[in-house]
């Protein structure tokens, strides 16, 4: 009798463990972070694979408790709800969102119900009407907003002392960007005059706008280049970078990565800062937090990024005092 005992107590001991063991699996759940670009995985890589590494750091592991499903618009716009679909239909249980304001747009209409986080665009997301307040969003959106218009004004400033005789900047920027035209239309100018510089907006229309417009550029021989942000901007950055060094035109450029491949100089939010903010709302929504409560973050930390060997290639020398307010110095 009491080895029949001993043999029951075994089969439900050996039943509880295997209950044990479900449920621990069940509980390690993997939650699914929908990732939606505007470049490609090549222009894409270092912001992308900075935030991997943020959420690695706060214990998110691929593999083990999340899956990150890529979606590349390469520069195409009219890709972007396809792609936003797509995701929607993978129910991730988020989509962080790369490109600015029209694609976190595209995000927040097309994913309705998914949460959406912004990964430092430059626009005025209440402006764009992403969200209600910064303080309270309101809806599925929020994240990073890196004020990339309101810095243009300092962008100038900097050029200006770094070429005392400069006088006429040629300011580059896609019309298909809203909160772009804005910057060149209405913010620079104002910035421009106070500096008396006299800025012209030179509009690119990729893909094939590029070498009619470097045409006409070197027509015109500017003192200086004004690269603005966006997505085809963005997927194009070697070549901006090209044409600046090839024509010996100082250039201040919308990103680090800018910088990385040849632009001269970049001044605007710490991307890097900015990206562990992005691992900050991933985590929050991951354990609960809805978009709605999260408030908007603007940039607390910027940066100045010089490359000193472009510096070089176009004879430019750049003045000690502005040297030496550069955080970072690239060859």
């Amino acid at each position: 009798m009491g080895k029949q005992v001993l043999n029951l107590l075994v089969v439900l001991l050996i039943g509880h463990l295997a209950i044990s063991d479900v449920s621990a699996q069940q509980s390690k759940q993997i939650n699914r972070i929908g990732y939606l670009s505007s470049g490609t995985a090549a222009s894409e890589s270092a912001r992308s694979q900075a935030i991997r590494q943020a959420l690695r750091e706060i214990g998110y592991i691929e593999g083990q408790n999340i899956a990150i499903e890529f979606r590349y618009g390469g520069g195409n716009f009219d890709r972007g709800a396809q792609l936003v679909a797509e995701l929607a239909r993978l129910k991730v249980d988020l989509i962080v969102v790369t490109g600015g304001e029209r694609w976190v747009k595209l995000g927040k209409n097309v994913a309705r119900t998914v949460p959406i986080v912004m990964t430092g665009t430059g626009d005025d997301p209440v402006e764009a009407g992403l969200v209600k307040s910064l303080a309270r969003p309101g809806g599925n959106v929020t994240g990073i907003t890196n004020l990339t218009k309101e810095l243009g004004g300092k962008r100038l400033e900097i050029l200006k002392q770094t070429i005392p005789k400069l006088s006429h900047v040629a300011v580059l920027y896609n019309p298909a960007a809203p909160s772009t035209v804005e910057e060149v239309k209405e913010d620079l100018p104002v910035a421009a005059r106070a500096l008396g510089l006299t800025i012209r907006p030179w509009e690119i229309r990729p893909p094939s706008g590029f070498e009619q417009l470097f045409a006409a550029l070197n027509k015109q021989r500017p003192d200086a280049l004004y690269v603005t942000s966006g997505p085809q901007m963005g997927v194009n950055r070697k070549r901006f970078a090209d044409f600046a060094l090839k024509g010996r035109l100082p250039s201040t450029m919308p990103g680090k990565n800018f910088v990385e491949v040849g632009g001269l100089m970049y001044y605007g939010a710490d991307i890097t800062d900015s990206y562990r903010r992005t691992a900050y709302y991933v985590d929050r929504i991951l354990k609960g937090a809805k978009p709605a409560d999260l408030p908007v973050e603007q940039p607390t930390k910027f940066e100045f990024v010089v490359n000193l060997t472009t510096a070089e290639k176009i004879r430019l020398t750049i003045p000690p005092n502005v040297l030496a307010r550069a955080t970072q110095i690239t060859r």
